[in-house]
């Protein structure tokens, strides 16, 4: 399982948040996955950040789909694998129907017909530069010419059975997020390998987003997990993982400990099936920067793998 790190653009200023990206590449992390949530645009940022690094993999986790049409998306993509010599990983989803409809105003209407318009048009483009589909929702003719551009993976933030019979069939894999390793195990990786695998495709990336906090208080990490994660137990999609998970919220994922229990649980992960880590560091409650700065060492320490 390749280790990555999750590089949060909330609150902090444009300059620290790309010096995050170097520090990653230069401690060893195999890829910094960033979230489209509510601060810096993802994609504009791994741009920027592809030419202050030079190894390490970029990944939006996830972009939105809704709001972006994928001739569009598929154009942006193409210029950031250029900008990043090749470097990008595109996770894209359709985000929740409370972000589509109620913020933004615009349809979440069949999300997993949605979804395979929206690959099929967008990995055309990606794959052969034109794109010609005539879907129910989506109907594009056209071509772009970005040069420099190779082909990069595509990833889908997907975790129910249709999403992710669409992703095991037309994408590279799934990025999920608040799903432990029980359902991905029993769940996430055997139907989306199966979908693959049927539609004669290679074996899929499963990269995994979770909470990691290093530490001796682990009520307290716990605790604060609680706070900082509370609204992904309350969205659909996600109550959904943690429920079939026995879970009764985000912190009971949360992989939390000592070093060696928290490689313990990382290695389960692998064994699992999981391809790729997303950690997501946080602090516990009361030894906040000595629990961030364990975190990250342990990481970081891991040489970018762990079996």
């Amino acid at each position: 399982m390749r280790i990555g790190i999750g590089i949060a653009a909330d609150g902090a200023s444009l300059e620290a948040t790309l010096e995050e990206y170097v520090r990653a590449e230069k401690d060893g992390f195999t890829a910094a996955w960033t979230p489209n949530i509510f601060a810096f645009d993802a994609l504009t940022l791994i741009a920027l950040a592809g030419g202050l690094t030079s190894r390490i993999e970029l990944g939006t986790a996830v972009v939105p789909t809704f709001p972006r049409h994928p001739f569009a998306l598929a154009q942006q993509a193409m210029t950031v694998q250029a900008a990043t010599q090749g470097r990008l990983a595109l996770g894209l989803g359709p985000s929740h129907r409370v972000v589509i409809e109620t913020m933004l105003g615009l349809s979440y209407e069949k999300p997993a017909r949605h979804m395979r318009e929206y690959l099929s048009v967008l990995c055309a483009l990606r794959d052969n530069a034109q794109v010609s589909f005539e879907g129910e929702t989506y109907r594009v003719q056209g071509n772009l010419k970005v040069s420099g551009c190779s082909p990069f993976p595509v990833l889908v933030g997907a975790l129910g059975p249709a999403m992710l019979k669409v992703a095991g069939q037309l994408a590279d894999g799934t990025v999920t997020w608040m799903t432990g390793a029980r359902v991905l195990e029993k769940t996430i990786v055997p139907t989306i390998t199966r979908h693959a695998r049927e539609a004669g495709r290679a074996a899929p990336r499963v990269v995994a987003g979770i909470p990691v906090c290093v530490t001796d208080d682990a009520d307290g990490a716990r605790e604060t997990a609680a706070k900082l994660f509370a609204i992904y137990g309350t969205l659909p999609s996600y109550r959904a993982m943690l429920d079939a998970e026995g879970a009764a919220g985000p912190a009971d994922i949360a992989i939390i400990g000592d070093e060696k229990q928290v490689k313990a649980s990382l290695s389960r992960l692998a064994s699992a099936g999981v391809t790729d880590l997303q950690g997501s560091i946080f602090p516990s409650g009361q030894d906040r920067a000595a629990s961030r700065a364990r975190t990250y060492a342990l990481l970081a320490s891991l040489g970018g793998d762990i079996g």
